[in-house]
């Protein structure tokens, strides 16, 4: 880290600053709650986003060493140095330090209206976790330091503050040039979309579809959006959803378990719910209204599954 702001961030931990402000007449719409630098190597770290009250606010949490966990809606991350985590509350999400685990970070926690929007704007296109630019981590840790060191004593120079640090988060992820590549925007889509429908039955998560492509998560976001009409997760879950309607009904003798791995669902049960909401009814209703009403089997718009 040498003379830069995270090293003197670094040098004042343990530290934690709660700015709390008497309210005045005219509510804030970004406005920082806590923040600070801390290393934590036991279990008892944890926090839970459905226990943390119903009043919306954001956790924005950079991994400088060592490693922690988070449990976002079904999946889990493991966050390493140099991961950036983005939070919502309240929100189905756990994230803690497992036994003899070690944990270095500084965040901000903050409020307000606006300060959540742009939080939300930005994880609908990046998700929870965040790989930033140096320069951007270095912002956001200066904006922690200038909090700490009292720079946010009055309602508008703390506002001022966090809403520095949110545009500095979306300026990272909203204004990255696309990079460089092998081939067209329109030819990197049309690989990823080879690639989904050959492997629908795999791990396909945004990340990884942005990577195959030769682009950087964002604009990969916004690329296929407006190519394909829906965001790549939303494309993922229909052809997948697809498929399973096609097995249904074209391969009586597979079980559910079967096309629920078949289709990329570890758990029947959740493939279950995720079939119901799309198609309005169970795979097993499905199949047999299929089967006793038509016994044709739903065509593909993109070929043989």
């Amino acid at each position: 880290m040498g003379n830069s702001v995270l090293y003197k961030l670094a040098a004042r931990a343990p530290v934690m600053k709660s700015v709390s402000l008497p309210r005045g007449r005219h509510r804030l719409h970004a406005m920082p709650t806590s923040t600070g630098y801390e290393t934590r190597t036991d279990s008892s770290y944890e926090w839970n986003g459905r226990l943390r009250g119903q009043t919306p606010f954001t956790v924005l949490q950079h991994t400088v060493s060592g490693a922690g966990n988070l449990q976002y809606e079904r999946r889990r991350y493991r966050l390493r140095a140099g991961n950036t985590m983005l939070l919502i509350v309240p929100h189905n999400h756990r994230y803690w330090v497992e036994d003899a685990g070690r944990w270095e970070f500084f965040w901000i926690s903050m409020s307000g209206q606006e300060a959540v929007r742009i939080h939300r704007t930005i994880q609908a296109v990046t998700g929870p976790v965040l790989k930033l630019r140096d320069k951007t981590i270095e912002h956001i840790a200066d904006c922690s330091l200038r909090l700490i060191e009292g720079a946010g004593e009055t309602a508008g120079a703390a506002s001022a503050i966090a809403y520095e640090a949110a545009v500095a988060l979306y300026d990272d992820v909203f204004s990255s040039p696309a990079p460089d590549s092998e081939y067209d925007d329109d030819a990197a889509v049309r690989h990823v979309v080879t690639h989904v429908l050959a492997n629908l039955d795999k791990d396909l998560s945004v990340a990884e579809l942005a990577e195959i492509g030769g682009l950087s998560r964002a604009y990969f976001s916004r690329l296929f959006t407006a190519s394909e009409g829906i965001p790549p997760a939303s494309f993922v879950r229909q052809e997948r959803m697809r498929r399973a309607a096609r097995l249904l009904t074209s391969h009586s003798h597979l079980a559910m378990k079967e096309i629920a791995m078949m289709t990329g669902f570890d758990d029947p049960n959740y493939f279950a719910k995720v079939f119901r909401r799309f198609f309005g009814a169970s795979p097993t209703e499905f199949r047999k209204t299929r089967m006793d009403t038509t016994g044709m089997t739903i065509a593909s718009e993109r070929g043989p599954a």
